[in-house]
Formats: structure tokens, C-alpha cells, sequence
């Protein structure tokens, strides 16, 4: 019989970065699964233009959430993290966030006259609201302080969902852009409201030192964020202005549907990150290390099968999933799939090097790599449209990584499991062998048949790994054993 209480201790025995990691995991499996679906339905009800429409709020949204967190955001989970004095550096952040965002609002109101799609959209009032919004959603910068990475894990995903459920009841009732907004600004207010309930810390006076500390590490997490937010933001910008909202649309959701490639590294990042920064507080160096290599390992272990079946099936899945429309992007796909091998590299070398307190080293790494990347979307877009947008993204990533591990190695060891890797090729050159042999025989011609390879052939992956990778098998193995489950025998 179904209990609830015998799942939740069994999931509570694991240890507890595998604990955090299997719950992010789940939660971005699940937001992954319902975003595709909610995304497959909107670009079906309302196209590729409102869709792009949208994406462009968000990139505004962004954009200003940026300059009104200022870094501080990131700095108050490092002071957090580090144990002392957490109350106070807390509230010293909220005061800062505060007071930025009201002078953001009085900024956006006055040049309210130049944010025409915006406005005609009624997205422009959202902007608003998500906004203040956000210094009450800073709260998960305080849960993520205290490494309750479980936790913020669940609030996002409560939230997320949220979010979706009221975009598809906003698009059902004709909305569009707008309910788009809307729906966000609804899922930012549901997890904020559950997070609050989670934090052990309180408001309390502070003094200017704590503020002084957050804006000496502020200043260089704010700087390397701004480099992020160039490069995740300058192609759709651009995008937008040489080619219009439609070609926003299809690029985003290529792009999102791309993401899944990273869902076991993000997932780690999220979870590591606050353990990688007490780790070298107290000198743990060779945790930090064995943790990366580890990370390397289990987000390549899903990564590469997804590129190598992008690759084969990723023409027939976009066309069955979006339309048409979307399914002209696929060399886009190819690209994207691409960039997102090297995204996994670019997302640990840069997180290990904020936990480890080199927010300097961060910023000099993305200040490079976001102008080489306004450069190519400039030139690159106007000429192959969407592909330039991909190629631009792909070449910053590696820029991005090559010169992030530099920095990194400054510090410590950067290693990959030469074995594991090895496995996982092998693993992914059976998978391909099946699915190429099926489209040899099974023509693609509806969703399911297309969907048949996906499954079987993902199947077959993962049961080769279990045999040639004898070290991830025991690491399942001991996993299953501290929830009382078993795994089947394979070598």
C-alpha cells in the first residue's frame, strides 16, 4: 500500500548532497516534462510570434532584475553559507534590494514611452509587478544560504508549476501575451509565499559593515552576472530587432528544448554550490575536487545521448511537437545541442570559481566572452538569421569554458573520469546504432512511431551503462540499498 510517511524517511536516509541532487533532479525532470507539454500547446494555440513576445518579457524582465539585484543576491547566500552573522546579512540585502527596485520602477515609468510592445502587450504592467515581486522571492538567496537546496528545489518547482497552469488557462481564454505574463508573475508569488515559511533566519538590525561586506563581493558577482545576462539575453534582443518576434519564438523554444541536455548539471550546481563554497572556507580542497570530477561525470552521463539522439530524431520531434514553424529551426537544434556539451563545463568551471570566493577571475572570464558574443550575434544574425544566433552561442560557451578553467586551475585539480566517459561513448554509439537501424526500416510518419526510438533507445543506454560502468552501477546500487529498494543484477 501507498505511504507517503515510509517514502519520505526512505528518501531522508540518503546522504545529504545525494538527497539535494535526486530532489533538484526530479523537480527540474518535472518542470522540464511540464514546460514541454505547456510549450507544445502554445505554440500549437498562438504561434511562434506571441511566444517570441513573450520571451522578450522575459528577457527584459531579466535584464532589470539584474541591475536591481545587483549582485547582492549572490552575495548574501555566500555570506549566508559561510555561518556567521546570517540574520544580519540577510536583512542587509533586502534593505539594498529594496531600494533598488523602487528606482528601477520610477526609471521604467518615466521611459515608459519607449517600451511600445510592451505596452501595447499589457505586459508592461507585469514588468512592474514582477518586479516588486522579486524582492519578496529574494528570500530563496536565504534558503539557498542555509543549503536547504531541497527545499528552494521544491518552492521552484511548486512555483513553476503554478506558473504554467495559469499561462494555459490564460491562453485558453485568448490573453496571450499578457496571461503569459501574468502566469509568471503567479508562479514568482507562489514560491516566494512557500519559501518564506521554510527560512530559519529573521529580519534584524544590521550595520554598514554587513553591507560593505555584501557590496565587496556584490561588486564582482554583480559584474560576472552582467556577463552572464549578455550572453543569455544579447541573441534574443537581436534576434528580435533584425528578425521580429516570430524568429524569438522559434529560437527560444529551440533553445528550451535544448535544455534538457543540462537538466544533471544544473541540478548539481544548484546543490554543490553552497557545500563547494563552507569547503573552501574550511580548506576541504580535495572535496571540491572529487565533487567536480564526479559533477563532470553525471551530467555528461545525460548529455551526450541527447545530443547524439537530437541529432537523429530532432528534425521529426520538432515538427510532431511544435509545428512546422519550429521544425525549419533544426540545424538550429543541432548547434544548440552542441552548445549545451560545452554548457556543462562553462557551468561548473564558473560556479566553482564564485563558491571559492574568485568572483574577480569570474568576471574577467565572462566580461571576454559577453562582448566576443554581442560582437558575433551582430554580425552573425543579419546574415543566417537564427543559425548565427546558435553558432554566436556556442562559440562564448567555449570561450567561456577554455578561459574559466584557466582561472580554475589556478586553484585546484580539474579532472574528467577518463573511464566514465569512455563508457558513456560506447553506451551512446549503441544507442545510435539502434536508432539509426530504426529509421532505416520505420518511417517517422506520426508521433509515436517517432517516439518509439526515444524510448527504446534511451532504454538501451542506460541498461549498457549499468554493464561497462561497474563505479556508477555500486554508486546506484548503494543509493537504492539507503532507500530500501533493490537493483536488478546486470554484471
Amino acid at each position: 500500500m501507498f505511504n507517503s510517511n515510509t517514502i519520505f524517511s526512505r528518501i531522508m536516509g540518503i546522504e545529504a548532497v545525494r538527497r539535494q541532487s535526486i530532489v533538484s533532479l526530479i523537480s527540474s525532470i518535472g518542470l522540464t516534462f511540464f514546460g514541454f507539454l505547456s510549450t507544445m500547446y502554445f505554440a500549437h494555440a498562438v504561434g511562434a510570434s506571441v511566444l517570441g513576445a513573450y520571451f522578450l518579457f522575459m528577457c527584459y524582465y531579466g535584464i532589470v532584475s539584474m541591475v536591481t539585484d545587483g549582485g547582492f543576491g549572490g552575495a548574501a547566500a555566500k555570506r549566508i553559507s559561510e555561518g556567521e552573522e546570517q540574520n544580519e546579512y540577510l536583512s542587509a540585502f533586502f534593505m539594498v534590494r529594496t531600494l533598488f527596485v523602487v528606482v528601477a520602477i520610477v526609471a521604467l515609468i518615466a521611459s515608459r514611452s519607449f517600451f511600445v510592445d510592451l505596452d501595447t502587450s499589457g505586459a508592461f504592467i507585469w514588468l512592474l509587478v514582477a518586479l516588486i515581486l522579486s524582492i519578496f522571492s529574494g528570500v530563496s538567496y536565504g534558503v539557498a544560504g542555509c543549503g536547504k537546496m531541497g527545499i528552494r528545489g521544491s518552492c521552484n518547482f511548486i512555483g513553476e508549476v503554478s506558473r504554467i497552469l495559469v499561462q494555459v488557462v490564460a491562453i485558453f481564454w485568448g490573453f496571450g501575451v499578457a496571461g503569459l505574463a501574468g502566469g509568471f508573475v503567479a508562479g514568482m508569488l507562489t514560491a516566494a509565499i512557500i519559501e518564506w515559511r521554510f527560512l530559519d533566519l529573521h529580519l534584524v538590525r544590521f550595520g554598514w559593515k554587513h553591507i560593505k561586506s555584501l557590496s565587496t563581493f556584490s561588486f564582482w558577482f554583480f559584474l560576472s552576472s552582467s556577463g552572464v545576462m549578455l550572453y543569455s539575453y544579447s541573441d534574443t534582443v537581436m534576434i528580435g530587432y533584425f528578425l521580429g518576434n516570430a524568429s524569438v519564438g522559434v529560437y527560444r523554444v529551440i533553445f528550451q528544448f535544448t535544455s534538457v541536455a543540462v537538466l544533471i548539471s544544473t541540478a548539481l550546481v544548484t546543490t554543490l554550490w553552497p557545500r563547494v563554497s563552507r569547503w573552501g572556507k574550511v580548506g576541504e580542497i580535495g572535496f571540491v575536487e572529487k565533487s567536480l570530477s564526479r559533477a563532470f561525470s553525471y551530467s555528461l552521463l545525460f548529455a551526450v545521448p541527447i545530443l547524439i539522439g537530437g541529432i537523429l530524431l530532432g528534425d521529426r520531434l520538432l515538427y510532431y511537437f511544435y509545428g512546422a514553424e519550429f521544425a525549419q529551426g533544426y540545424p538550429v537544434l543541432v548547434i544548440l545541442l552542441i552548445a549545451q556539451i560545452i554548457n556543462i563545463f562553462q557551468q561548473f568551471f564558473l560556479s566553482y570559481l564564485s563558491a571559492l570566493d574568485r568572483q574577480k577571475s569570474a568576471f574577467k572570464v565572462t566580461a571576454v566572452s559577453a562582448t566576443a558574443n554581442v560582437i558575433l550575434n551582430f554580425i552573425l544574425i543579419p546574415i543566417i538569421g537564427i543559425v548565427g544566433a546558435a553558432v554566436a552561442t556556442s562559440v562564448t560557451l567555449m570561450l567561456n569554458a577554455v578561459l574559466g578553467r584557466q582561472e580554475l586551475l589556478k586553484i585546484i585539480t580539474t579532472r574528467v573520469e577518463k573511464s566514465t566517459l569512455l563508457n558513456i561513448l560506447k553506451a551512446s554509439s549503441g544507442m545510435a546504432l539502434f536508432v539509426m537501424g530504426y529509421r532505416l526500416f520505420v518511417p517517422l510518419s506520426n508521433v509515436w512511431l517517432t517516439l518509439v526510438p526515444v524510448i527504446l533507445g534511451g532504454a538501451l543506454y542506460g541498461v549498457l551503462m549499468l554493464k561497462l560502468d561497474s563505479k556508477i552501477y555500486n554508486e546506484l546500487k548503494v543509493l537504492m540499498t539507503q532507500m530500501n529498494l533493490s537493483l536488478p543484477y546486470l554484471i
